[in-house]
């Protein structure tokens, strides 16, 4: 499903439920040997995913670390991401000389828990929300979008990107575009003004990418 919205370059894997076949390496271990057995599970899942798509570009049981901010850590010329909700989780990875960056989420397709909304976007989102057709969890659809382009803006600058820091617009049937709110952002990619993304809701699922391309 997650491969309907990503560049051809990508290659992904995605578990509906639970994969009894989902492992840990040892080295991935120390990362939830505290956590509780839910935690411990949706980790085990999502490296598992990410381990078998790296495993198409060429890097099989390679395990994959965490970082200071719990990032993904990929292989030298790999740029990834993964995302899990309930009942869900998938991976996607591309090779760095097509695609300098990734973002995907996945949220469960309902509408935000009250009050949620004030706190993730700015009135303006507001506004072209109330604008858009009937029928569909636009709400939801923006949160994940903001995830997504969160997820593609780390990697390349090492900084936080606030809800209130990137306004986006959402372009039915399947497109949302984020303009960056303050200056353009200077990253290993080049001057940031702005992320484009593909949407999709399918499966009781909203699921969003980011991909940036080198210029």
């Amino acid at each position: 499903m997650i491969e309907r919205i990503l560049p051809e370059a990508a290659v992904s894997s995605e578990v509906f439920g639970d994969d009894p076949h989902a492992r840990l390496l040892p080295e991935e271990e120390q990362y939830v040997a505290r956590a509780v057995e839910r935690r411990r599970r949706e980790f085990t899942l999502a490296r598992s995913c990410a381990r078998r798509a790296l495993g198409e570009l060429g890097h099989p049981d390679f395990a994959v670390h965490s970082g200071e901010w719990r990032e993904p850590k990929w292989p030298h010329g790999v740029v990834g991401s993964i995302t899990h909700c309930r009942g869900y989780c998938a991976a996607a990875v591309a090779p760095t000389s097509v695609v300098c960056s990734l973002g995907i989420d996945a949220e469960i397709d309902d509408a935000l828990p009250e009050g949620v909304l004030r706190q993730v976007t700015v009135e303006r989102e507001r506004d072209l929300l109330a604008g858009l057709p009937a029928g569909a969890n636009w709400d939801r659809l923006l949160f994940s979008a903001k995830e997504s382009v969160y997820k593609a803006w780390f990697p390349l600058t090492g900084r936080w990107l606030g809800f209130e820091d990137a306004f986006v617009r959402i372009d039915p049937p399947g497109e949302f575009h984020a303009e960056l709110v303050e200056a353009p952002a200077p990253s290993s990619a080049g001057e940031l003004t702005g992320f484009s993304g593909r949407f999709r809701f399918e499966s009781g699922l909203v699921i969003t990418a980011v991909t940036v391309f080198p210029d």
